[in-house]
């Protein structure tokens, strides 16, 4: 399935970046990746990817804060937040603040894959 969509990987972990990066491959997508908070926003902002994929706990800014934004500013980009922090109370919030998914550290790497093909396939209207 080719989806031809822009992605952006927020997480100030390089090794799980390039572990995502390698999950997706074969799926036709463009990957945009950002190491802090603030870089995801900036990314978010430009109004070009089809969704974010954001690590809760980054410097500058969380992923919940970066989730928040986009809800207060209107971006229409579907969020998958993952985190391994205490978990049940984040997946509150994040789906509070409009979350698409919320996945708990370490990603199963299919249950990652399948909601990101979920978030495309229904955010182009599929």
């Amino acid at each position: 399935m080719s989806l031809d969509r822009r992605i952006l990987i927020a997480d100030d972990d390089l090794e799980i970046r390039q572990g995502v990066r390698e999950l997706l491959s074969g799926l036709g997508l463009q990957i945009l990746e950002a190491e802090t908070g603030h870089e995801a926003l900036a990314i978010v902002r430009r109004g070009d990817i089809q969704l974010a994929l954001l690590d809760n706990q980054m410097p500058g800014a969380t992923g919940l804060e970066i989730l928040q934004v986009i809800h207060q500013e209107i971006l229409r980009v579907p969020c998958i937040v993952c985190s391994g922090d205490s978990f049940e109370s984040l997946e509150r919030m994040a789906r509070a603040a409009g979350a698409f998914a919320v996945l708990k550290k370490p990603v199963e790497p299919l249950a990652l894959r399948t909601e990101v093909v979920r978030a495309l396939e229904l955010s182009n209207g599929n």
